[in-house]
């Protein structure tokens, strides 16, 4: 009761953690539908699950799974009909060939796709496994599942460094860059020296999101993101909010996807929502070792959909774990699909889902 009463003090105190006014100004989403796949569908020899990131190519969809024991991306048709999902049909499952010295000290727990159209091949991030010594990383593979080359990333997001990268924390969200020559790459939660993890109260944390240069594989520019609180009392004690996807749709212009969760709500421990970010203005923190003692500018954010305002209306009336974030095909009526998709982590946690959630973008 007393740690109560003193949480309550510091929420009073630092007042609102998290983002609550919707700005329509520049972006505008609308909730068009969502379908949810059936538990335990099995597709060649594999269940269908832990889909942490999606992307949209030439007709087709690529879906990441973050199981770290067998690494895997699945290839779907997920055709619209009258601004409706008509079915998601996975067609083939694309498996890493773990044959390769890269990920020996690389856990490929993937988290973030992109598909290269220019080279044919597949972009992923994987969070690696900090408390085992393994880095994150990004890295290209062939569409057969064959790596091709991975990105040099700084000393600071590695697991033997200072900064002290968090476990389940790292590299999440992976974009193509708006002029498609780099890959801007978000970690989920801040580095241990850079700020604390969000709480129920205002805190300062910061993640980086930095841009790697396609041809050279190397960081060219980073800027810092202010994470939101949590959005719910945990009454278990375990919270965390973090960064799960990004888009880029102009220069420094981005969609930011959060997840927040708080234990002990069951399937509505939940709350996600998408903000839209200029960077223009943001400082490069490229090199600097610790936000905490650096000065520098954060990337403004304005929040431009939150997925509460839609719980009744979907299949389950449940906001699940939403991880994966993609600019589908143009509407009939001009306007930008977005495509997301949950993680349902097998049901590890709890009785989870793996639904497709469709948007309308529109950008004023």
């Amino acid at each position: 009761m007393k740690r109560l009463l003193l949480l309550l003090v510091a929420v009073s105190f630092f007042g609102c953690a998290t983002t609550k006014n919707i700005d329509n100004s520049n972006i505008k989403l609308r909730y068009l539908d969502d379908v949810v796949l059936p538990q335990n569908l099995e597709v060649e020899g594999t269940i269908v699950g832990g889909l942490s990131g999606i992307d949209f190519h030439n007709g087709s969809y690529y879906l990441v799974c973050d199981q770290a024991s067998n690494p895997r991306v699945y290839k779907a048709e997920i055709p619209l009909l009258n601004r409706s999902i008509d079915t998601v049909l996975i067609t083939e499952v694309i498996k890493l060939n773990r044959n390769y010295e890269f990920y020996k000290q690389h856990t490929p727990d993937l988290e973030g796709f992109r598909f290269d159209a220019e080279k044919n091949e597949l972009v992923l991030s994987a969070e690696g496994s900090i408390q085992n010594g393994k880095d994150p990383s990004v890295f290209h593979i062939s569409t057969k599942g064959e790596f091709l080359s991975a990105y040099e990333i700084p000393d600071y997001f590695k697991a033997s460094g200072e900064q002290k990268p968090r476990n389940n924390g790292v590299f999440e969200g992976l974009a193509q860059s708006f002029d498609k020559k780099a890959y801007w790459v978000a970690m989920e939660l801040p580095l241990e020296k850079d700020g604390p993890k969000p709480k129920i109260y205002a805190t300062n944390s910061p993640v980086r999101i930095t841009k790697y240069n396609k041809n050279t594989q190397k960081p060219e520019r980073q800027f810092a993101y202010k994470l939101d609180g949590i959005s719910k009392f945990p009454i278990n004690w375990f919270a965390v909010n973090g960064v799960t996807e990004i888009l880029e749709y102009a220069e420094d212009k981005f969609l930011v996807l959060e997840r927040a969760y708080s234990a002990g709500y069951g399937s509505n421990g939940n709350t996600v929502k998408i903000f839209d970010v200029d960077a223009s203005e943001a400082t490069n923190t490229l090199a600097l070792e610790n936000l905490r003692k650096s000065n520098y500018q954060y990337a403004e954010k304005r929040l431009v959909f939150d997925f509460k305002s839609v719980k009744n209306f979907l299949t389950e009336e449940t906001i699940d774990n939403i991880e994966g974030m993609t600019f589908g095909p143009d509407l009939l009526n001009g306007k930008k699909s977005l495509l997301l998709v949950s993680d349902d982590n097998f049901s590890s946690f709890s009785d989870q889902i793996t639904q497709f959630i469709l948007l309308e973008l529109e950008i004023k």
